[in-house]
């Protein structure tokens, strides 16, 4: 009797050993000190990020942000005329999923996203459609293969001064 209490103990706590280990959540995880965001010269938000311990498959990342964007009219001498030419575009933007293939269970990265169309505002004739400036918050990344998010910090960028 002594010995199958033994045996029924031993076997347990190798059930829960067992069961808590296929519980565990993977060890992804970003290097915030290694996570950047900014604005290109064409208006995209581009974010780069260091992560580790997401194994040898594929990861795949889904970046996310909301987003302004205001354009404005130039006319040929370069100057934004007094009228209330321009208009701001405001909406959530994300990128497809998109895969990495990691190196010694590490990714480093970079996607862009954006800007926001301008949709149908157009100039008068003799003006030329430009963007003025662009803002992104709530901006995140998220590794959809191991459920890890990174968060980044707001960014934006002034292309015409005086309009935005």
């Amino acid at each position: 009797m002594r010995k199958s209490l033994v045996a029924i103990i031993a076997l347990t706590a190798a059930l829960a050993v067992g069961t808590g280990t296929a519980l565990a959540t993977s060890g992804a995880h970003f290097f915030s000190k290694k996570s950047t965001s900014s604005v290109n010269g064409s208006g995209a938000l581009v974010v780069s990020w260091d992560e580790a311990g997401v194994g040898q498959d594929q990861v795949n990342y889904i970046l996310s942000a909301d987003a302004s964007a205001t354009y404005a009219c130039i006319n040929n001498g370069g100057n934004h005329p007094k009228a209330a030419n321009k208009e701001t575009f405001s909406g959530p933007l994300s990128s497809p999923e998109t895969g990495f293939l990691p190196e010694n269970g590490r990714v480093k990265g970079t996607l862009s996203v954006g800007p926001l169309s301008a949709g149908s505002f157009s100039c008068p004739s003799g003006q030329t459609l430009v963007l003025a400036c662009v803002s992104y918050t709530n901006i995140t990344l998220t590794d959809t293969t191991n459920n890890v998010t990174e968060t980044f910090a707001d960014t934006s960028r002034v292309f015409l001064q005086g309009i935005c």
